[in-house]
């Protein structure tokens, strides 16, 4: 193998230092044996942006691996405000979209931030109708990568988003977290997740999650939207204190109002 050709992108598991260091090493065929980097350094808390370094090849697109903290963050915002697209009919691998609109600005730059490793392009404004009125947002896209493929084929097994039958072990805090930065409505009294796109066996099953995992009081909530009966889940008042423990530590400063 070209040492000197090798993207250190790819990696997601080691310190970008670490692999330069040995690129150099190979790609100089250093005599001393002795010089060993054993710096540990925690998967996902060293990923630098990849944004502007150009297309991955098909070869380093394959070997992408998500980080734990990365993979968690991306489950919060797929069951949230986040969606798996493929980027066009002859792309294969799916990328994941994020969107918001310019009053949460700053969640959207906290999520790229987190994710740039996976992403060539930074965020970029966007602009619609809705009501009769314009509105702008925020907007980013990661690649398309065959590790997002896998989770486009859980979250969408037919097309259509739905709760996935292992969100169980699925469901970190992380993910929880940004599950509520992203559909969360603040309530007088609690909590409501915006959980109305989904089917009620759905609904149900996350729920199930939320009081056997973290022992969370919730119930369901019903309304009529557009002659059509929705669900949410409401978590309970007296289960705040406790979900604010959870969630906290992964949370924006700009997310914080949601939880009262």
């Amino acid at each position: 193998m070209n040492f000197k050709n090798l993207d250190p992108y790819f990696a997601t598991g080691l310190s970008d230092a670490s692999i330069k260091k040995s690129i150099r090493q190979f790609s100089t065929k250093s005599s001393n044996t002795n010089d060993t980097n054993l710096n540990l350094v925690i998967w996902g808390t060293n990923l630098t942006s990849t944004v502007g370094t150009g297309r991955f090849t098909k070869q380093v697109s394959n070997m992408i691996i998500l980080a734990p903290y990365q993979y968690s963050v991306i489950i919060g915002l797929l069951l949230s405000d986040g969606w798996l697209i493929l980027a066009s009919k002859t792309n294969k691998n799916a990328r994941l979209g994020l969107k918001q609109s310019l009053d949460h600005a700053s969640y959207v730059w906290f999520v790229f931030n987190i994710l740039s490793h996976y992403c060539s392009s930074s965020p970029h404004r966007t602009t619609g109708i809705r009501a009769g009125k314009r509105y702008y947002g925020l907007e980013f896209f990661t690649r398309s990568m065959p590790c997002l493929t896998e989770l486009r084929s859980l979250f969408y097994p037919n097309g259509v988003k739905i709760i996935p039958n292992n969100i169980f072990e699925l469901l970190t805090p992380i993910a929880l977290a940004h599950m509520i930065m992203g559909d969360g409505s603040v309530s007088r009294h609690g909590l409501h997740l915006c959980t109305n796109s989904y089917s009620l066996e759905d609904i149900v099953r996350l729920m199930n999650v939320l009081m056997i995992r973290y022992r969370l009081e919730c119930t369901i909530h019903k309304k009529r939207q557009n002659n059509k009966i929705e669900f949410m889940i409401y978590i309970r008042q007296s289960s705040m204190p406790l979900l604010r423990t959870i969630v906290i530590p992964y949370m924006h400063s700009s997310m914080l109002y949601k939880l009262g």
